[in-house]
């Protein structure tokens, strides 16, 4: 079982004024931390000195640069073995921060999973849905929420991935298929979410997009052929599929038909390379 004292806190903040210190008084109540770093991305008020009054490490961008490279920020300037994201918002409590950390003696990442009712609005609950639909089905896992940004991982791991980790709000995205395609051990603990102080910085149809887009990298990244295979076969499908109609109506077969299973082959020979190349990549890591 992991240690508090053992855990660095990294929280990424954005014009959280409001209830930064909150956040931070509450996890310092919470349990004894090696360190609780607030990295305030460009805040255009009180967010870092609220932080620092609450008795956090603040580091300052000069810029709004987004909630993932806060978060790369935070783990660079970490120096725990063991590291727990939250949000600067309030939604997480921070006993449920500390029930993550402790379940890391058995697994290398822990998520805390809302359930549906702590989304704020229909629309975010049908949009997160939809994700964890696809990287459930991408990754070959059940994922019951892609998108907290309440976890706990080990910090060796985490610095592993950092260079696929995206600027904007997907890492939790990115680092949830990363550890699952990589063969760590991964769990999602229940952990109920409040309504968050403020407004929401994530847009649902342009992020929703962005999420959507980053999924289908990290997997093809890690598995290329979950993404090649169906494609191929639908090209294939439709190709066979109309040079039969056109042989049973025209006694001929036509261009279309023959574009469409060469396609669907070339495809299918690019995943194959794809996969190959993604074995490679993890023979380089050890």
């Amino acid at each position: 079982m992991a240690e508090t004292t053992s855990t660095s806190v990294v929280i990424p903040a954005f014009n959280e004024a409001a209830v930064i210190g909150q956040v931070v008084t509450a996890l310092k109540t919470a349990a004894s931390w090696h360190e609780v770093i607030v990295v305030d991305d460009g805040s255009n008020d009180d967010t870092s000195a609220r932080a620092r009054e609450a008795g956090a490490t603040v580091i300052t961008h000069p810029y709004n640069k987004g909630n993932g490279a806060a978060v790369k920020t935070g783990l660079r300037h970490a120096s725990g073995d063991f590291i727990l994201i939250s949000d600067g918002d309030g939604q997480h409590a921070a006993l449920n921060g500390v029930r993550l950390v402790e379940m890391l003696g058995d697994y290398d990442l822990v998520v805390g999973a809302r359930s549906g009712a702590s989304q704020a609005t229909t629309g975010r609950r049908i949009g997160n849905r939809i994700l964890n639909g696809l990287a459930t089905y991408l990754s070959g896992r059940p994922i019951p929420d892609l998108t907290s940004g309440l976890r706990a991982a080990r910090r060796e791991h985490l610095l592993e991935f950092i260079h696929l980790l995206p600027n904007g709000f997907s890492t939790p995205t990115t680092t949830t298929l990363s550890f699952i395609k990589a063969g760590y051990n991964v769990a999602f603990e229940p952990a109920e979410a409040t309504p968050r102080e403020g407004q929401s910085k994530i847009r649902l149809a342009p992020d929703g997009v962005k999420f959507f887009l980053i999924l289908l990298r990290v997997v093809t990244l890690f598995s290329p052929l979950r993404i090649f295979v169906p494609v191929s076969l639908v090209a294939l499908a439709l190709g066979v599929g109309y040079a039969a109609w056109t042989i049973a109506t025209q006694m001929h077969v036509t261009n279309s038909s023959v574009m469409l299973v060469v396609l669907g082959v070339i495809i299918f020979l690019i995943g194959l390379v794809s996969d190959q190349i993604a074995a490679l990549r993890f023979e380089r890591r050890r």
